[in-house]
């Protein structure tokens, strides 16, 4: 197929205005401008649908990425001392004894979903400190 019979499309100098502003838009102004469009005139993106916007500052487009605020702790290991980490996962979770036995001795064992980030930072240092290893997911 030729490339003479192809359309080329003619874009007012509106429409190339307003599609070079959105083009330029930080993340954070994207965002701002998408709830505004939904909260005051009622119009939302089509479902499955994404803007996509190319980085052109990338500082701000790091700066706009959500910091992870809840995490899955997950014990991956117990090391040589399973008795503390078994001691350990007992009193964090609540469980049995015989449950902490089977989550540990079943590793990979989540401990606790949706933790934040303190929380799960403080159970992943007392299982560590008792000899386990965890990761937060």
């Amino acid at each position: 197929m030729s490339e003479e019979g192809a359309a080329v499309a003619e874009y007012s100098d509106d429409t190339k205005s307003m599609g070079d502003k959105i083009a330029e838009l930080t993340l954070k102004q994207a965002k701002e401008l998408s709830d505004y469009l939904k909260d005051v005139h009622g119009i939302e993106p089509a479902a499955g649908g994404a803007v996509v916007m190319q980085g052109g500052g990338g500082g701000e487009a790091a700066a706009a990425e959500v910091e992870k605020t809840d995490f899955d702790v997950v014990l991956t290991g117990f090391g040589d001392k399973k008795l503390n980490v078994v001691k350990v996962v007992k009193n964090l979770t609540g469980a049995s004894l015989m449950e902490a036995k089977k989550m540990v001795e079943g590793v990979p064992a989540t401990l606790k979903e949706g933790a934040p980030k303190e929380e799960a930072e403080k159970i992943k240092a007392e299982i560590e400190e008792a000899g386990g290893s965890v990761e937060l997911k």
